[in-house]
């Protein structure tokens, strides 16, 4: 446990089996005996539970864990919660910046491992390894150059241009494929890719298409039956993106009539809670389909960087107060702590809170060292450092007349 930290209670929940570099870094900080690691997700009833039961700080999840409203509701000790991958949908965002919960992912982390395998599946499904390997399998020796096509020349069709779509293009662009992005948001082009005006004009162009978009109401089901009769025939489809954004009986019906070459898919509209329950799809029944378990970015490199990226976060958070990276909270670098107390005052965006958190030291004759204030909607954050010392005041009645500020979401002592 580092000396400088004065949250000597502090639990840590770590679940779906998050890297051993996160695990390490919460044991440098907190010991062994606070730290409590799962390998699988926990049901909503059973996160509660054992929330509840071990008064837990900071939760560490990946993506099938679920943190819902509820969740959030019962877990009163719970300041900050880490997904250890790119997405955040697994937690109400919304109902945890209600409770002063902060939220950190790694948006970055895993970008080249997803990028790499749309490389490998655009190959795959030009080649038909897909098939041949389940020949082969079968014992058949089916050696021919039919519907086998080197990918130099193609048109690859990213539908969104973020960072693993811009990692995708360019690692196309090195085969010599000819890269073609559709985003609603303009963004710069890297090298010669070319930006498509809408959705449509991208699939009439493309002989294999990426999914790179977030699962949003605007995406779901963005590839559905009118998108897939805009496509060219014959043309492949990889989504690695979001299991909603594919509607897979639209996608069924295209590659059992031909329409669809072949597919590459590692996010489903269902997916199994862990490794011990069945993958059950109508995707199993199509040889020309690549199917993966949601892994596109389960590599060692990305989980390291991912464990080690979300965990320098969140105890960054737990410690010093900063939230820089976090995705529902105002963003606020602030300076390590010094000799004085460090107070974390998150209330609703409101005129006349700040005010009020001033004269509550000034009517106690304690002097503010620093104050560090950001806001963002609804929402304020403030970090202050005050001197304590010598005060004749306890330090739990002036967590007490904070806590009775109008507006004040959650107080704490870092």
């Amino acid at each position: 446990m580092s000396q400088n930290s004065p949250n000597t209670n502090v639990q840590v929940l770590l679940l779906e089996g998050v890297s051993q570099e996160a695990v390490r870094i919460f044991e440098k900080e907190y010991g062994k005996q606070n730290i409590e690691y799962i390998t699988y997700a926990l049901q909503e009833d059973e996160l509660i539970k054992k929330l509840q039961e071990k008064k837990v700080t900071i939760l560490g999840i990946r993506s099938k864990t679920k943190v819902t409203r509820k969740v959030l509701e019962s877990a009163s000790n719970l300041v900050t919660v880490g997904c250890f991958c790119i997405g955040t949908n697994q937690v109400d965002l919304n109902a945890a910046k209600e409770m002063g919960v902060t939220v950190f992912n790694a948006p970055f982390s895993n970008t080249r491992s997803v990028a790499e395998l749309v490389i490998g599946a655009t190959i795959s499904l030009f080649r038909g390894l897909g098939e041949k390997n389940i020949k082969m399998h079968n014992g058949e020796w089916c050696k021919s150059a039919k519907n086998s096509y080197e990918v130099r020349g193609k048109n690859i069709g990213l539908v969104g241009y973020g960072n693993i779509g811009i990692q995708a293009g360019v690692l196309a662009s090195g085969l010599g494929m000819n890269v073609y992005y559709y985003d609603p948001i303009d963004k710069l082009r890297i090298g010669n890719a070319i930006s498509c005006k809408s959705l449509k004009d991208l699939l009439s162009v493309a002989d294999v298409i990426s999914l790179h978009v977030p699962d949003i109401p605007q995406t779901r089901n963005l590839i559905n039956k009118e998108a897939i009769a805009q496509m060219k025939d014959g043309a492949f489809l990889i989504n690695y993106a979001r299991g909603s954004i594919v509607d897979i009986d639209a996608l069924d019906e295209a590659l059992t009539s031909g329409k669809i070459c072949g597919a590459a898919l590692d996010v489903f509209p269902e997916e199994p809670a862990s490794n011990k329950e069945e993958f059950v799809s109508k995707m199993t029944a199509h040889e020309n389909v690549l199917l993966t378990p949601h892994i596109g970015g389960s590599t060692t490199e990305a989980q390291t960087d991912i464990g080690i990226s979300v965990a320098k976060k969140l105890v960054s958070f737990a410690e010093v107060g900063t939230t820089d990276g976090a995705v529902n909270m105002p963003e606020l670098n602030v300076p390590k702590k010094s000799e004085h107390t460090r107070i974390n005052h998150i209330h609703n965006n409101v005129p006349g809170v700040m005010r009020k958190i001033n004269k509550i030291f000034a009517d106690n004759n304690i002097n503010i060292a620093g104050q560090f204030l950001q806001t963002s909607g609804s929402v304020g954050y403030c970090v202050l450092d005050v001197c304590l010392d010598g005060s004749a005041v306890e330090v739990s009645q002036i967590f007490k007349e904070l806590k009775e500020i109008e507006g004040t979401i959650k107080v704490r002592e870092l």
